[in-house]
């Protein structure tokens, strides 16, 4: 029988932190870690679990035998945060932002944004002006990142704004140059327009996460308006050819860390730690779930920032593979919608513009779940309508907003 990492072959405890297994040194596969030492075949799990075993070894059942209660593994793995803890703020705070949001959904429902295309070029400088209000004593640092503005009553993401503000202004950028698009001096124009944003926001924040997400949407926009898809090889031939260049003088230490656990696990243990712990909740969950607000993992917050990065692992352990499944199933509806939208378009301005937010809400969705399953590193990019944060909510309700305001139109 094998254990819940799947390799009964290296590790013999099942299951890790059952909370009620007592383990001794013959339920460690103690020649391969001992003697062999970790090869990699094994997950970090039953690692974490037998350096634990090791440094609390004196822990000891009333009879003397030198097992391990594992009902004290969570404990020593450190006091974790209840989900009470901040709950009822963060619910006030989500209301809120759910108010504004539907606000702003009906207000730009309501708005002919056409009108507005001749003035994307003061929207890009106000977008530039957006993103620098960090500088001021407005900026204040979260997780080690200085990418939000202190509201006093909440904080605002200028970089999740100006996603929304970017897509206006690069539609509006391709529709005036549509005539010369698939040109060099139109790729070019819109390349240093893209170039500029990214910029901002890597300067402003540091945050290369939300910069890639400009990056793409401005991709996805460009092939929607018709560049050949033979730049899709040229872009990737670029992209691949630049990879040293990137590695050794633009990432990160940090940054790379996550590209290389992905990997090899023992690179960092904190770093795995995170998306081992992620990976656990969705599986625990198995096919119904464990219910509404009854995930373990989740709920006692050994799952990190499960309210934003890792939502999706609050819904594979409570709500299983099902409400897993039905999500991405409803996630799929609101691409495919979006798509059909800008099909249907009459005006260039409109299918771009639609394009744009679809490929937002697409890219965030798939970086955000595959973090989530492990199969991509870890960028705080944001489950679109279920992660929490102001920022987030209000810009996918102003993204909806444009969308009905398109189809309103047709």
């Amino acid at each position: 029988m094998e254990n819940e990492c799947g390799s009964a072959e290296h590790c013999n405890l099942i299951p890790p932190l059952c909370g009620d297994t007592l383990i001794s040194d013959a339920q460690f596969s103690i020649f391969h870690f001992e003697r062999e030492g970790f090869d990699g075949h094994c997950s970090f799990h039953c690692t974490l679990c037998y350096a634990l075993y090791q440094k609390h070894r004196p822990v000891s059942d009333a009879a003397g035998t030198g097992l391990l209660d594992l009902r004290h593994v969570p404990h020593l793995l450190g006091n974790p945060v209840t989900a009470l803890d901040g709950s009822t703020k963060n619910l006030y705070v989500q209301g809120a932002a759910i108010i504004l949001g539907l606000a702003a959904f009906i207000a730009l429902s309501l708005i002919d944004l056409e009108n507005l295309g001749d003035l994307w070029k003061i929207f890009v400088i106000g977008n530039i002006l957006l993103q620098f209000l960090l500088f001021t004593p407005l900026g204040t640092e979260v997780n080690g990142q200085r990418a939000w503005l202190n509201l006093g009553v909440t904080s605002l993401q200028p970089g999740e704004l100006g996603k929304l503000i970017f897509i206006f202004t690069i539609a509006a950028h391709m529709t005036e140059i549509q005539d010369h698009i698939t040109e060099w001096r139109g790729l070019v124009s819109v390349g240093l327009h893209t170039l500029v944003m990214m910029g901002a926001v890597v300067l402003s924040s540091g945050d290369t996460g939300m910069a890639i997400q400009y990056l793409m949407i401005a991709v996805i926009m460009l092939f929607s308006a018709g560049l050949p898809l033979k730049w899709l090889g040229i872009a990737a031939g670029v992209g691949i050819a630049s990879v040293p260049i990137l590695w050794n003088y633009v990432l990160k230490d940090y940054q790379k860390t996550r590209i290389l656990v992905l990997f090899d696990p023992s690179i960092d243990v904190e770093q795995s730690r995170q998306a081992t712990y992620g990976k656990i909740a969705i599986g625990s969950g198995q096919f119904t779930g464990q219910g509404w607000t009854n995930g373990t993992m989740t709920q006692m917050q050994y799952v990190p920032e499960n309210q934003t990065d890792y939502i999706f692992s609050v819904a594979g352990e409570e709500l299983g593979f099902l409400g897993c499944v039905f999500l991405l199933f409803l996630y799929f509806i609101l691409v495919y919608r979006g798509l059909m939208i800008a099909k249907d378009c009459k005006d260039s301005f409109g299918m771009m513009l639609a394009t744009g937010v679809v490929s937002m809400w697409a890219f965030q969705i798939l970086v955000n779940v595959g973090m989530t399953c492990g199969i991509m590193p870890v960028t705080g990019i944001p489950l679109p309508f279920m992660s929490y944060g102001v920022s987030a909510l209000t810009t996918n309700m102003m993204g909806l907003g444009l969308l009905l305001s398109i189809y309103m139109r047709q």
